[in-house]
């Protein structure tokens, strides 16, 4: 998770920065447009990660338990 925030950070100011940049703002005002879009990117980075992890973890669980119900499903069917 760590490493999404980072990734999400690095972005989050390249973009807020070059846009800054590119409307031709100082330097200083694009230092702290980039350092805030770090941090909104960074939490937004963190949210995701966590739904995603979250998510694979539920697709994990349900995998592992599918078999299990298909093979008594199946065992039901052949005994009628």
């Amino acid at each position: 998770m760590k490493s999404h925030m980072i990734l999400g950070a690095v972005l989050g100011f390249l973009v807020g920065a070059g846009f800054s940049l590119s409307q031709e703002c100082s330097w200083a005002t694009a230092l702290c447009r980039g350092c805030v879009a770090a941090l909104v990117a960074a939490l937004l980075a963190r949210w995701w990660s966590r739904v995603w992890i979250q998510s694979l973890g539920e697709a994990i669980r349900q995998k592992r338990q599918a078999p299990s119900n298909v093979g008594v499903k199946n065992k039901a069917l052949i005994k009628t």
